[in-house]
């Protein structure tokens, strides 16, 4: 969402030249937390994936999941293998 033109015809012609290499995929809002980076605290981009059980007696919310963070300020990519990390997390519920 943030590219130069050029840096989009550069990624045209990839496409084109390998259109089996690429998924499309829309950019979704992210959430943004609190995170410490460089003994302070500063805001990084988040999405948080619960885990639910679904069985015969129904579902189950597991008491944790995982948080992916952008570790670049600024940044949309969350995902472990293009740069991001992740945070345990915990999901209270009554």
């Amino acid at each position: 969402p943030a590219s130069t033109r050029e840096q989009q015809q550069e990624f045209i012609r990839a496409v084109e030249a390998n259109p089996r290499g690429y998924i499309a995929q829309p950019t979704i809002s992210l959430s943004i937390a609190p995170c410490f980076v460089d003994n302070q605290i500063e805001s990084r981009h988040i999405d948080l994936r619960p885990f639910v059980l679904y069985g015969s007696d129904g579902a189950t919310i597991v008491p944790g999941g995982l948080t992916r963070v952008a570790l670049r300020k600024g940044s949309l990519v969350v995902n472990s293998s293009q740069g991001g990390g992740s945070k345990d997390t915990w999901v209270l519920y009554e």
